[in-house]
Parts: C-alpha cells; sequence; structure tokens
C-alpha cells in the first residue's frame, strides 16, 4: 500500500501528516509537531531562494505567520497548522532554501515545535480532503 496519495497525477500527499487548505503540513511525532509547505505549495513558488525561520522559543498561535518563503516569484506567508511553542528552526534553508523544492516533506521542513494545543489537530485536513483542496484549486 503507498504511503502517499498523488494530486492531479503530479503533486505528492504522504499520508502519515495532516495539511492546512493554505498548503502547509504538519506531522506530529510524539508531542513534537514538524511543519513545513506541501509540495503543491513549492510548485507554485517555483524557485525558492530564501526563507526568514522563526525564533526558537517564540509561541506560534496558530493561523498565525510563522515563517515566510520567498521565490522568484513572490514572497508568500506560512502560518503554523497548529499552535507551537517553537524548539527548533530548520537553519540549512538559510543557504540552501531550495531544499523546500527539493524535498518539501523531508530535508526542506521548516520548523519543529512543542505542540501547545492537541485538539487543533482535529481541525486539520487529512491527505484525502487536501487532495480535495488541490483539485478545486486547479478547476
Amino acid at each position: 500500500m503507498s504511503q502517499e496519495l498523488v494530486a492531479l497525477g503530479k503533486y505528492r500527499v504522504p499520508k502519515d501528516r495532516l495539511y492546512t487548505k493554505t498548503h502547509e503540513w504538519v506531522k506530529i511525532e510524539g508531542s513534537t509537531a514538524i511543519i513545513g509547505i506541501t509540495d503543491y505549495a513549492q510548485s507554485k513558488l517555483k524557485n525558492v531562494v530564501g526563507v526568514e525561520l522563526p525564533e526558537v522559543g517564540k509561541e506560534v498561535p496558530k493561523g498565525s505567520r510563522l515563517a515566510v518563503v520567498e521565490s522568484i516569484k513572490s514572497v508568500e506567508d506560512v502560518y503554523a497548522p497548529i499552535s507551537i511553542k517553537v524548539t527548533e528552526v530548520n537553519e540549512r534553508l538559510e543557504d540552501e532554501p531550495e531544499l523546500i523544492n527539493r524535498d518539501p516533506y523531508g530535508e526542506g521542513w521548516i520548523a519543529k515545535g512543542e505542540v501547545l494545543r492537541k485538539e487543533e489537530l482535529d481541525e486539520l485536513l487529512s491527505p484525502e480532503k487536501y487532495v480535495e483542496v488541490i483539485e478545486s484549486e486547479e478547476k
């Protein structure tokens, strides 16, 4: 059985995480949330050339700006899918922002944090529902 879905034949959507309508993903490992942007989001941005990372120790409420991703095409806010206290940021992105394009679900993660409100996870999209979001945006 595949560990990921594919939307519109080209956008990967791993089954081991949850999603937002604004194209962020969150993967939970114990009490830690790992957050990044989706394959769909990075493909729309094109070439990522810079990332403004959050401050370690900062509490970021759900829906608030967590980071900023800059591409040759635009500058986009990355929103916290759930409320977290940032415990680690992906410092490699400062020198290699293109990791977000190459591996958005792996080496291109943006931040890790302590989950502050576990019940917020219930409000996120399943992989299947996120595929529906992509398909509706591409109509």
